[in-house]
């Protein structure tokens, strides 16, 4: 099965993620750092034990990619798009511990396995050669954390808490359909509307709040 691993918020620019987070959440997201394969950075927020929140973008610092970047961030046009557009939260990532295995079931969707880093963290990602997201979003990206698992324990609890992740979408039963064939062990809540369009629901000390 495909558990829930973290939720993306992905950005043209990484000090615009953190201040939308904070304005949605009203919290100020922990740095985590930077993705040498990608060419990308983050902030992280811890949402419960195994769960929690990036806002991701490139790193300007850093050499230009060879190959295509996760999460879309090799399409700035998109990202920008999509952005101005509200869809900021444009998806989530599961783990399982059978990368292999998921990634031969599903080669075209969810393409090959590279190795990823971020300071002494090490893990596997299945990734697209066009770093595209899976089903412009409405689909997960499938990660492998190894002996070291989910990294949240060790964040700061700044006491966020993922209540419900929703998925707005044209075609849910597709969307269902799609979530179904990945194996997903807990899939998030969807509803007919225009997207993909993500939001998330999110217990904070100030009260529930909204992230989109």
């Amino acid at each position: 099965m495909l558990t829930l691993d973290h939720l993306v918020v992905v950005a043209p620019d990484l000090a615009e993620g953190v201040a939308h987070v904070h304005d949605c959440l009203g919290l100020a997201m922990p740095e985590g750092g930077h993705h040498r394969q990608m060419g990308t950075r983050n902030h992280l927020l811890r949402l419960g034990d195994a769960i929690f929140l990036e806002v991701i973008a490139v790193d300007p610092e850093a050499p230009a990619s060879p190959h295509a970047r996760w999460f879309g961030l090799s399409d700035p046009t998109k990202v920008r798009a999509d952005w101005d557009s509200g869809r900021r939260l444009r998806g989530f990532v599961v783990r399982t511990d059978d990368l292999d295995g998921v990634l031969a079931a599903h080669p075209d969707l969810l393409g090959q396995a590279a190795t990823m880093t971020r300071g002494a963290l090490s893990w596997r990602f299945g990734l697209r050669p066009d770093g595209a997201w899976l089903a412009d979003g409405a689909a997960p990206c499938v990660m492998a954390w190894g002996q070291s698992g989910n990294p949240a324990r060790t964040m700061p609890d700044l006491g966020a808490q993922l209540d419900a992740l929703v998925l707005t979408h044209p075609d849910p039963d597709a969307a269902r359909q799609l979530h179904t064939a990945l194996g997903l062990a807990e899939p998030p809540e969807i509803i007919q509307g225009d997207g993909p369009r993500w939001t998330a629901r999110i217990t904070t000390p100030s009260g529930s709040r909204t992230l989109t």
